[in-house]
């Protein structure tokens, strides 16, 4: 990730070996892309530049300066067949795909589950790529992959499985286990995740367990992340949780 705010100042001629995905949170920026002239400014507006081209930036005219993130991406998140397309489509107006961007830089800044991240990214990949390849016959959602997958979340609920390990051993891309899993259950693999730990974090703090133990034994980093995710699943935390529930089963 790359955040900046950029005042009075063009970026010379250069190129990056990922891709790089632009967004805009203020003003204007224009670059020229392999000698076409280009312009991206905030709202829904997402741009992409492929690896390996040459192009610089600078504020728009009329804008005092801009301030953006980057997201650097391996050279073969997309397939570079995709390149072309990319220099000669370098921005695009899609609302869901900027909003996903800024949620997965929060989620990158506050270092929360890989599993989030790596869900994030995959819609996105998959959104990039229905913007960039001509259009093809997608792989429709496959209830039997979704149902793979979620025994699979199941086997492994405290050290969760990357989705490229779950792709990788159930022979699917990432994006089409995640949209798959999202038609089947309607959630994500990772609030499937997380709503399962809670569960089992219910049972151990019933069970006398202090919190901060049981952070740790269901998957969770640290105590604060437990209570971050508990109380947004059951409005209290989980001391008061075992406090409260503990003591109305005991008068019982």
């Amino acid at each position: 990730m790359f955040h900046a705010q950029i005042v009075d100042y063009a970026y010379p001629l250069h190129a990056h070996d990922t891709w790089t995905v632009l967004i805009l949170d203020a003003g204007a920026i224009r670059y020229d892309l392999d000698n076409r002239h280009c312009a991206v400014s905030g709202g829904d507006y997402v741009a992409v530049l492929p690896p390996g081209v040459v192009h610089d930036g600078r504020p728009a005219a009329n804008a005092p300066g801009f301030r953006k993130r980057n997201l650097y991406l391996d050279p073969t998140f997309l397939p570079a067949s995709l390149i072309g397309s990319a220099v000669d489509h370098t921005t695009f107006r899609d609302g869901p795909l900027r909003r996903a961007l800024a949620r997965l830089h929060q989620v990158l800044d506050a270092d929360e589950d890989p599993l989030n991240a790596e869900a994030r990214l995959a819609m996105i990949e998959q959104r990039l790529t229905d913007h960039l390849a001509a259009p093809s016959t997608s792989t429709r959602p496959e209830p039997q992959a979704a149902r793979a997958l979620r025994a699979l979340l199941d086997e492994h609920t405290v050290q969760a499985v990357s989705l490229a390990a779950a792709a990788r051993l159930l022979d699917r891309s990432v994006p089409h286990l995640v949209r798959s899993f999202g038609q089947a259950f309607g959630i994500s693999p990772h609030a499937y995740i997380i709503g399962r730990r809670i569960e089992a974090a219910r049972k151990l703090l019933l069970a006398g367990i202090p919190p901060a133990e049981v952070a740790i034994t269901v998957g969770f980093c640290d105590q604060a992340h437990l209570t971050r995710h508990f109380r947004r699943h059951t409005s209290t935390t989980p001391a008061r949780y075992a406090s409260v529930t503990g003591s109305r089963a005991a008068s019982i």
